[in-house]
């Protein structure tokens, strides 16, 4: 698992709420590392947030789908708009989670995308 966000509390944070389950083989604070790391490493699951410095989540998103189109994407963020979920969705991740809820939801939404499961959990 590849985990992208430009704030490093919440890189730990996330770390912590998956390494007990998953292995985390990297991360990053920025898109375009994202997109480097993400061709490097081949994740099964990239968890990055929606805004970053470089490339926004919404814009790495939709390239990798295109270099790394195993990868399933999880997106963590504190944009909870409904009209964001839904292009950020369309754009290919497989769930859109909202920070605040992040304690609860991440850990469901990465395990059925790790399985992977066709359809997208709730968030």
């Amino acid at each position: 698992m590849l985990l992208a966000d430009d704030h490093p509390v919440l890189i730990a944070a996330i770390g912590g709420l998956l390494s007990k389950d998953y292995e985390i083989v990297g991360s990053v604070g920025d898109g375009v590392q994202l997109l480097a790391e993400a061709v490097r490493l081949q994740p099964d699951v990239i968890v990055l947030d929606l805004h970053m410095p470089a490339m926004n989540g919404l814009d790495a998103c939709r390239e990798l789908k295109r270099i790394v189109p195993q990868a399933r994407v999880v997106v963590v963020t504190a944009d909870d708009d409904p009209v964001v979920q839904q292009v950020v969705l369309a754009a290919g991740a497989f769930a859109f989670i909202g920070k605040d809820v992040m304690g609860t939801d991440l850990l469901p939404a990465v395990r059925a995308a790790s399985d992977g499961q066709p359809s997208r959990p709730p968030g």
